[in-house]
């Protein structure tokens, strides 16, 4: 399981040009399912970007997490995360989860996420989607789990 994940200060996605999610400040999660990943994945996942502290405290050091801030997470499935560009210049999606297991760990990825107390917000499995965003700092991090 692969997360790209980016500090926001909004960001929202759209479906046939129609608002379909926005959050404020928090974190814009890309979630990439692959073949191999479990529940356990997701939960390990879930739990590191609870806590990655990468909002500022008083002191402008990155030392707060998503939970201390009581910010905000989108969540996007996107599969192309899971695109191996080793060979060639087409990448090659093998790695990737079919949709019907991929959605499963989706929607239980977002679960956990909500189980935390944490407001989340996320996009449409499968859909073709606009997503905006206002990237903070930047700060953008790639964890995998």
């Amino acid at each position: 399981m692969k997360a790209l994940i980016q500090r926001v200060k909004r960001a929202s996605v759209s479906i046939d040009n129609e608002l379909y999610s926005k959050i404020g400040a928090g974190l814009l999660v890309f979630l990439g399912v692959e073949k191999t990943d479990t529940e356990e994945n997701a939960d390990k996942l879930v739990d590191k970007i609870s806590k990655l502290r990468i909002f500022e405290d008083e002191n402008e050091k990155m030392n707060l997490s998503v939970m201390d801030v009581s910010a905000e997470i989108l969540v996007v499935s996107q599969f192309t995360l899971c695109g191996d560009c080793k060979k060639g210049t087409r990448p090659s999606f093998d790695a990737a989860a079919k949709p019907d297991e991929a959605v499963k760990l989706y929607e239980y990825f977002v679960d956990k996420v909500k189980s935390l107390n944490i407001p989340c917000q996320t996009g449409k499995f499968r859909a073709m989607m606009d997503v905006e965003l206002i990237n903070d700092g930047p700060v953008t991090l790639w964890v995998e789990k």
